[in-house]
């Protein structure tokens, strides 16, 4: 599998993620996810697209994200990763959008 490079926008955050199949390490700008985001909601939002989509411990993540505050930048991965779950098979997208507000008319083709 080649690494999958998606962009994720909340507020004024903006996030951008390099996936790769792996076994669940995240680096976001450098540092293990826990350290950037040391409250456990903050790791949860990072984390759900993975739950939902029941791919746990199968990818790895790198992310460089700027902008916001810290709540928007855990969101804008969030939304990140889960296109990045569409652009891998889009029978992910309805676990999606219930949870991460993807665009109706977003398809892997428009992302």
């Amino acid at each position: 599998m080649e690494v999958i490079n998606t962009l994720g926008r909340r507020k004024k955050s903006v996030a951008r993620i390099y996936m790769t199949k792996g076994k669940g390490k995240y680096t976001i700008n450098g540092k293990d996810y826990k350290e950037y985001f040391p409250t456990v909601a903050l790791q949860y939002r990072i984390n759900q697209p993975f739950t939902l989509t029941d791919n746990v411990d199968q990818f790895d993540l790198k992310v460089n994200v700027s902008g916001g505050g810290i709540t928007g930048q855990a969101e804008a991965i969030r939304l990140a990763v889960s296109r990045a779950f569409v652009q891998i098979d889009a029978d992910h997208k309805p676990a999606s959008v219930s949870y991460t507000h993807l665009r109706a008319h977003e398809t892997p083709e428009h992302l």
